[in-house]
């Protein structure tokens, strides 16, 4: 278990190296001078010279990248060219949202996903099979912020149950969840339908085991067999997927923190491409790449403790 544990950290360690090198080039070969773009067409040469030093972009490609690496290490990921104020107090102002929304948004898909899936499995063929799966079908095909639109029409501007956009901070906890429930659904629902269709088909074959079979022939039902000892042992493709979709509502939301103008990472990100704000991008993607990678490493310990097989 340690063997894998110090591998899977090495591993870890090797692509966030990766990582680093690809997004600094990919960001620096962007056309355009971040500079030029902040003090306008009619700016004179030496102001934009002056600037560019200022911002730290003089010097040779691999200085920069040293000094970038570097000051994230020691958690100095730089200043802001638009805002003026460090990029790790900006990260740590907007986290604030994006990750509840996450969470918020990856219970909704479990709670939604997993009945649905244990029910289309257990009614395998019938008119509740057949329900589920349409449903699952039409969700992966509506397109999140297309939902989250038809979301704020209904709720917001017809019935106005709810505010049509913003953020209203934690001091009201009861107003910020509400704030994020339309959003946290307009995201659960495409993520609930690719979990529930994995679990059903993880079900299905799981069904199909021995073990399965000599559950049921020593008299138990069938739900108790799917629930008890089916349902464990297909939890390795969902755990995968719920990995991936956690990842996802996490880096992912840019568009749907716009909809509802949530003052989240993906807003962030966006606002900073519009105004050529290098370091915010370069940095606010790298912390997202950690993010990533280490809820894959956790879901791929997750594997072990669901499957006492894989530890050898």
């Amino acid at each position: 278990m340690a063997r894998l544990i110090l591998s899977r950290l090495v591993s870890m360690g090797l692509s966030l190296a990766v990582a680093s090198v690809v997004i600094f080039v990919m960001l620096q070969a962007v056309p355009g001078d971040p500079a030029a773009f902040m003090l306008g067409l009619n700016a004179a040469p030496d102001t934009v010279a002056a600037l560019r030093d200022e911002l730290g972009l003089e010097g040779s490609f691999l200085a920069r990248y040293g000094a970038w690496v570097g000051g994230m290490l020691t958690g100095d990921f730089g200043t802001s060219y638009t805002y003026r104020v460090p990029v790790s107090d900006l990260v740590a102002q907007r986290i604030g949202v994006s990750a509840p929304l996450a969470a918020y948004a990856l219970a909704l898909t479990i709670l939604i996903a997993i009945p649905a899936g244990v029910l289309a499995a257990s009614r395998r063929g019938q008119r509740a099979d057949w329900g589920v799966m349409g449903a699952t079908q039409l969700g992966i095909a509506i397109p999140n912020f297309w939902f989250a639109m038809l979301l704020v029409l209904v709720f917001a501007v017809q019935l106005r149950w709810v505010s049509a956009g913003g953020f209203p901070g934690w001091e009201d906890p009861l107003a910020a969840m509400g704030a994020l429930t339309l959003p946290a659904i307009a995201l659960a629902l495409p993520q609930a339908s690719i979990l529930a269709r994995v679990l059903r088909g993880a079900l299905i074959e799981t069904e199909g085991q021995d073990y399965i079979r000599t559950a049921r022939a020593k008299g138990l039902s069938r739900r108790a067999t799917m629930l008890r000892h089916a349902l464990r042992n297909a939890a390795i493709p969902v755990l995968t997927i719920l990995g991936l979709q956690f990842s996802f509502l996490l880096a992912g939301a840019i568009i749907i923190e716009n909809v509802f103008f949530l003052p989240g990472l993906g807003r962030l990100i966006f606002q900073a491409i519009t105004q050529r704000d290098l370091i915010v991008v370069q940095s606010v993607t790298m912390l997202l790449v950690f993010a990533v990678i280490t809820v894959t490493f956790l879901v791929e310990l997750a594997y072990t403790i669901a499957d006492p097989r894989l530890r050898a």
